[in-house]
Formats: structure tokens, sequence, C-alpha cells
């Protein structure tokens, strides 16, 4: 028996440090990559570059034309485009893709994404060294084409991409946010436009919105229907406020301090404007934009990347055209705390590059990932939507110059809401801010976002609203999302075993149960043959 036993005690100790190695797979490894001193041009590649497009065919003709330019520069490369309608599907495909090795060669994505990608063995590339290789690096001798350096990538753009001391995407686009407002509503309730949008000036005109006639119509448009204030990205919303106030959010070590007092007095203000009919959110009523032109909302708080759907002149639009109202569309930063400091979130689309085996492989999509910085491809993109370029060389170019002083001269390239917004972002780069990075900051984000959801729901359905309510969603909300498994060092929660963990401790439970078994057995047919008088 102590034989078993001992062979047992063995085994568990084989297993637990197997275990522990498959454990690993949750712990970023140190990339191998070595950049090559030649490009070799004697091979052909294929490379894959996977980007999100929303069914905009302008976005989707200046992907295809950078490819096109790319490979007549480069005729050994070949770059095949998959193309997805949500960077939430990338993710999951990217994630999928991992541990078969099938990720693609480039891909458009969110450092809040790129950081799980890492937890794979030696997935993305660090790219500091190719970053500063004087071949084939930002501004390199041996690039056929303009590329910039890395001095003329806009230092709050590059930072974010910045994850555990190392480099690991570019910049591709940055947008921010911006408050779309009805100025034709804000002054017909005897208010005028601050310098400075502040919270308490866009919470009391919301609340002056609610006041109805006697038929029930609503005072200011004369409709049925009307929400004040509308917030598109709720994750964003409670963020930002907490970021304005100061208040505790996160670190870059993954320490969460989302679940705080503060945290909870913006919730309380939140659920009492719900209360009234003052406030929304996207997923509760729909985007904001569709009742901004509708003439049902006052302020309509959405991407500077979403201007194009804004206005009574928007190029974009799914209500339809008899229900658009006409007035005069303002664009302003976001509500502060502070107007002496304002401070407005950082967002958009960076690139990342996967390892593979061939470093050939690589470099020719470094050098297609550094082809989506030059000029034409960022200024493009920008004039599409109301991106800014992420390059100080394209921002300063005469094309792109010429493209915001001509806001205004259509309803197309330079519909003014736009060009408007775009300024409104260019004035104010030095007032974003962006999150810490770190395997489970998405996570995070989704439950900034969840506690203003289910405070609005519950308030919708009349729910007591109160400290215990609070409690309990804080506990529920961490739980959701798992928060309460990432450490203090920031590493990320392991989230689910590799297969090889899950069968190693199948087997060790397995084991044990067999001893236990074992010895249940051999305890009964001992007591049977004391009773029985039976020797052994």
């Amino acid at each position: 028996m102590r034989k078993i036993i001992k062979a047992a005690a063995a085994l568990t100790a084989g297993i637990i440090a197997l275990t522990s190695l498959a454990g690993c797979h949750g712990s970023r490894e140190t990339n191998s990559f070595v950049i090559p001193d030649r490009q070799d041009v004697s091979r052909n590649f294929e490379i894959t570059f996977w980007a999100k497009n929303d069914t905009n065919k302008a976005q989707t003709n200046i992907y295809e034309k950078a490819i096109s330019d790319f490979e007549a520069l480069y005729p050994n490369i070949t770059v095949n485009m998959r193309l997805y309608t949500d960077y939430g599907k990338i993710y999951n495909d990217v994630i999928t893709n991992i541990p078969t090795r099938t990720t693609p060669n480039v891909c458009i994505t969110y450092p809040d994404h790129i950081a799980p990608y890492m937890t794979g063995e030696n997935t993305v590339v660090e790219l500091d060294g190719l970053i500063n290789d004087p071949k084939y690096g930002l501004g390199g001798s041996e690039v056929k084409f303009g590329s910039p350096t890395f001095d003329e990538l806009i230092p709050q753009y590059i930072g974010e991409c910045r994850l555990g001391g190392h480099y690991c995407a570019l910049p591709y686009m940055r947008s921010s946010e911006a408050c779309y407002i009805n100025k034709d509503f804000v002054e017909k309730l005897g208010y005028t436009l601050p310098e400075t949008m502040t919270w308490d000036f866009i919470w009391e005109v919301s609340e002056a919105a609610t006041a109805k006639n006697t038929d029930g119509t609503y005072k200011v448009n004369g409709q049925k229907v009307m929400i004040p204030f509308i917030y598109k990205s709720t994750d964003n919303m409670m963020i930002t406020m907490l970021k304005q106030l100061g208040a505790d959010y996160s670190d870059a070590s993954g320490n969460i301090g989302l679940f705080n007092d503060e945290t909870k007095n913006i919730l309380y203000q939140i659920s009492g404007h719900v209360r009234s009919g003052a406030f929304s959110t996207f997923k509760i009523s729909s985007y904001p934009g569709n009742f901004l032109n509708a003439g049902q909302c006052i302020f309509a708080i959405d991407s500077t990347a979403g201007a194009t759907w804004m206005g009574t002149k928007a190029t974009h639009h799914d209500i339809s055209k008899d229900t658009i109202v006409d007035f005069e569309t303002v664009v302003m930063p976001i509500p502060q705390y502070d107007p002496a400091h304002p401070q407005m979130i950082s967002q958009g689309p960076s690139v990342c590059l996967f390892n593979k085996d061939d470093p050939q492989e690589v470099l020719a999509s470094w050098l297609f990932m550094q082809f989506l910085l030059t000029n034409d491809v960022q200024t493009a993109y920008a004039e599409t939507e109301g991106y800014v370029p992420v390059t100080s060389k394209a921002q300063s170019s005469p094309e792109y110059i010429e493209y915001l002083s001509l806001g205004g001269t259509d309803d197309d390239v330079h519909y003014s809401v736009k060009i408007d917004a775009t300024k409104m972002l260019l004035d104010n780069i030095g007032n974003t801010f962006t999150t810490p990075v770190f395997n489970g900051s998405a996570s995070l984000r989704d439950a900034a976002s969840q506690l203003i959801e289910s405070t609005a729901k519950s308030t919708r359905r009349k729910e007591k609203i109160d400290d215990a309510y609070f409690e309990k969603l804080y506990s529920d909300t961490s739980s959701l999302y798992r928060l309460d498994s990432i450490s203090v060092e920031g590493k990320a929660e392991l989230g689910e075993l590799p297969p090889e963990a899950v069968a190693l401790i199948v087997t060790l439970v397995s084991v044990w149960c067999l001893i236990l078994l074992y010895l249940g057995i051999s305890a009964v047919i001992k007591r049977h043959r004391k009773k029985s008088g039976t020797k052994k």
C-alpha cells in the first residue's frame, strides 16, 4: 500500500510540474524574432492582412489601392486582405487561430486586444528592433517608400502601443469623442452654449428638455419622443468621468480601482437622469445620431469618426429622409468637470505584426505595415470619416491642410460637421488620454460599461437604487468579467486552461479517486475478515 501511495505522490508531483509548464500559456514569452540583414527579393511571399470595415466602400477602396501600390513597389510580395465588420470578430478569430499558428501576418486591432494575443507563445512581434533598424525600420535607408520616422509619430498615439516596456503595435488612425449638439433646441430652451461644455450644463439643459405639453408631446420639439442626452459608448463615459475627477480606474500593473465610491456617485447621478427621461444610452435606445437628426435628441456623444452620421446633411443615415429635421449642428468636446483641465479619451485602431517561422515573411509583412502609415494612405483614410492621421508628417502635408481648409464646401468629402469634429480633435490632442493596457484591460472596459447599462436598465424597471444595489452590482460585474482573477502585478488572468493542462488535471483527479476507492474497498475487506475471524 505504501508503495502505491508513494507512486501516486510521484505521479502527482510530475503532473503538477507539467501543469505548471502548461500554465505558462498565460504568461508572455520573450520574442525571438531576429531581423534579416537583407530582404530576400528572389522569393515570392503571400501575406494576410485582416482589417475592419463598416461596409464603407470608400475605406475598402483605400485598402485596395494601398495594397496595389505596395505590390507595385514589391512585386514579390502579395497581400491578401480579409475584411471584418467588427473588431470583436477580428479579436475572436485571432484568439482562435493562435493555438494552430494560423494568425494573420498583419492585423488591425486595438491595444486592449493585443495584450491577450501576447499570452500565446511568441505570437506578436515586439517592434522595438524593427522600428529602429537603420535599413528597414521607420524611415529606413532600404525602404522603397516615404516611411515616417519614429519622431514623426504623434507621441500620444505611439505611446498607447507600448505594452510591458515594448512597442507591440503601430497606431493606424485615431479619433476621440465629440458632443454633437442641436444648437437650435439649446437656445429655444433659453440657454447659450458655453465656451467649454460642462456636465452641470448638459444635465441642466437635458432636464429642461423633458418638459411636456398637456397633450403629452415635448415642448422643445412638439414630438412624442425626446431623449435629450444619449451617450454612444458607456465604457468611455465611465472611464472619462473617472479620469476627469482624478478617481481610480486601473493602472498599468493591472490593479483594478473601478469599484469605488466616486463610481457609485456617478451611477447615482446617471440613475436620476434616466429616471426623469433626460438620459439614455445606445444599447438601450439605439444610435444617438438617429435621434439627433430626427429632432429627438439635443446632445449626442459619439466618436469623431462617427461625424458623417451627424446633422441635417449627414452623408450617412439610416432613418427615412422625411424624418430628418433642419437644425444647426455644433461640435464641441465632451462635457468636463474641470474646464480648466479638459480630458478626453483617445481611441482608434492600431496595427500589429504576428511572428512566423520565416523571418523574411515577417520582414515583408513589416514593410506593408509601415506602408499603411504613408501620407497617401493616412490622408485618404482620414478623409472618409472624422479620423486624424497618426503622423505629424501626414497632418502637416499640403494635401491634408487643403482638405481641412475646404470644410463646408460640399456635403460629402468636406462635410462641415466632419471637418469640425476633426479640427476639434486636432486642437485637443494634448488633452487626450489613454487607458492602461494589460491582459484583462478589455474586460475591465466592458465592466465599466456594464455598470452604467445595468444601472440605467434597473432604473427604467423602477428597481430600488441604493447602496445595497451597488454593492451587489459591483460583485456581480466583477464576477461576470472575472476581474478578481487579474493579479496586482498586471499578469493576466489565465483564462481557460490549455487542453494539455485540463487533461493533466483530469488524470490527477482520476488517479486519486482510484486510490481512495482502493483504500475504501481494502478497509471493508479488512473489517469483514476481522468479523469472520479469517486471517490475512
